[in-house]
């Protein structure tokens, strides 16, 4: 997957003799440093919307502090497993070359044990504290032996396929897109085996006896029907934390930034800096263009990987060249997809007939979908999201080989413009309320 935006500056501490991988992004008041869970890539991250949306929003009142443990994404692997003392010894050292004194400390689910341990014993650098879908003990999680060593069976098996979503984004597990992101991080963050081996570690964690030693603010919040870990841990940690805030959300998605994630951050918001920022999404009208190629699978196994990496290259050179031309704005790539959006339907129909044209000379066909509705903007200006990107992809995968498909919405709106079209009929678009009436171009007449 690419994407059109800049990626934060990966830089790397040393703890010990191991290079701790992490970032900073924002200038605000306060330094606020994430914990992650017990896999994590800090680059990856960033290359999914949601969770883009969710760190942007974090260092839009922060200076925020990303890291990789050790073992895991693009920190060092370590020979033996990490204990929860090193992991702490991990964060200090990021704290130190982060030039940071006083930082807050969010930790999320495995992330929050460490996170605990760290507060009680270095109160002087710890501002706040913030536990998301944590637990103070991982009995709280597997509570026999024997359901550790299926989950131990089912990570062999599985891992790097996405399908451990079931435990962690239920409601994505049916999201291709977001299903092929998961995996690829899963891939990226850990192997197998060290996976494994961090599960195992990890199931001799128990920090109940600190939780008493925390004075510092702290904040708990829990998803009330987390399916990977049990609303009961969390309401244990805030019960055994004194003065600690509880706040339980709705929700069964472990992962912060699927379903409300804007609830997570409003409350972390409030807590750390007194201020209840509620966002009103930037929304905008626009007309989003998906391209496809048709038959990649099967040309990249007929041509090989360099020669297959070649023609990609050169495939999206002249769909870009065409974006320039027509004013359209590339939003992303997703393997030989393209979305880009365009402030004028006419000019986004003609643009996907340009790129159509322009690709045959390689020996490509494409289809093309359009649609035009509000969408969201998000992640700066850098991504675009809701119902009308969705319809959009949904017209696209609709289309025959060549075919450029467009919603009734985009037809209706150039009329006049002597772009003709087919009827092709009411379709039920997937995920997508009501059926829709698709159109596909037929000619461009020009003007009289």
């Amino acid at each position: 997957m690419e994407r059109s935006r800049t990626l934060p500056e990966t830089r790397y501490a040393k703890s010990g003799d191991v290079h701790i991988a992490y970032q900073i992004v924002g200038t605000g008041p306060l330094d606020l440093v994430v914990v992650p869970g017990f896999i994590s890539h800090v680059e990856w991250f960033w290359e999914e919307p949601a969770c883009a949306r969710l760190l942007g929003r974090l260092a839009s009142f922060s200076r925020l502090i990303l890291f990789d443990k050790r073992g895991s994404g693009l920190s060092d692997r370590v020979p033996q497993v990490p204990t929860l003392e090193q992991r702490m010894d991990d964060v200090r050292a990021v704290l130190d070359a982060a030039g940071s004194e006083r930082a807050a400390i969010i930790g999320v689910s495995e992330g929050g044990p460490m996170s605990v341990l760290f507060a009680a014993t270095y109160p002087e650098r710890t501002a706040a504290l913030v536990l998301y879908g944590s637990f103070a003990e991982f009995s709280s999680l597997v509570a026999t032996p024997q359901e550790l060593e299926f989950m131990l069976q089912f990570m062999d098996a599985s891992w790097g396929t996405g399908l451990s979503l079931i435990r962690f984004a239920p409601s994505m597990v049916d999201d291709e897109q977001f299903r092929n992101w998961w995996g690829r991080f899963e891939r990226l963050s850990a192997s197998p085996g060290a996976a494994m081996a961090l599960i195992r570690m990890n199931s001799e964690i128990d920090v109940t006896p600190v939780l008493p030693a925390v004075h510092v603010p702290t904040l708990v919040l829990h998803r009330r029907d987390d399916v990977n870990v049990p609303v009961a841990a969390g309401r244990h940690m805030a019960q055994q934390i004194p003065g600690a805030k509880y706040v339980e959300l709705a929700g069964r998605d472990h992962l912060p930034w699927v379903g409300d994630a804007d609830a997570i951050i409003t409350e972390i918001q409030e807590f750390l800096t007194g201020v209840r920022h509620v966002p009103e999404p930037d929304r905008v009208l626009a007309t989003v263009l998906f391209v496809d190629m048709v038959g990649s699978t099967e040309r990249a196994a007929t041509l090989g990987d360099r020669r297959w990496r070649d023609q990609l290259e050169s495939y999206y050179r002249l769909v870009r060249q065409e974006l320039g031309r027509f004013n359209g704005r590339e939003i992303n790539t997703v393997g030989d997809g393209i979305l880009a959006t365009f402030d004028g339907p006419a000019r986004a129909i003609r643009c996907a007939c340009a790129v159509r044209d322009a690709v045959r000379q390689l020996g490509i066909e494409i289809r093309s979908g359009l649609h035009t509705g509000e969408c969201e903007v998000m992640a700066g200006g850098a991504d675009v999201g809701g119902i009308a990107v969705h319809i959009g992809a949904r017209v696209a995968a609709a289309a025959a080989p060549g075919e450029v498909l467009v919603s009734s919405t985009v037809r209706d709106l150039v009329a006049g413009s002597g772009l003709q079209f087919q009827d092709r009929g009411l379709r039920t678009l997937k995920g997508v309320p009501a059926k829709w009436r698709l159109f596909a171009l037929e000619h461009d007449r020009p003007h009289a």
